[in-house]
């Protein structure tokens, strides 16, 4: 038979804490045995394009730097795949 989740005050308070301030995303609960053993709180940022500058605007300024700064280059993969 599956155990009943504790879910006292302390938790609830936990919980609650993890939504306070969140305008997009999720909170995941992770329960073994019937008890609460973690909390995830996954948060997402929505941009509005026409509220600010946009992405095209950004990516020119970054070309006009003259910083020096060098654009991150994708790190490639080996040839060679690890057997397990």
């Amino acid at each position: 038979m599956a155990k009943q989740v504790e879910l006292n005050e302390w938790w609830q308070e936990r919980i609650s804490d993890q939504l306070k301030g969140m305008e997009y995303g999720s909170v995941l609960i992770t329960v073994h045995d019937g008890r609460i053993v973690q909390i995830d709180r996954t948060e997402r940022k929505r941009f509005d394009p026409s509220a600010g500058v946009t992405p095209a605007a950004v990516k020119s300024e970054a070309q006009s730097d003259k910083s020096g700064a060098q654009p991150l280059k994708a790190a490639s993969r080996s040839s060679k795949v690890a057997n397990g």
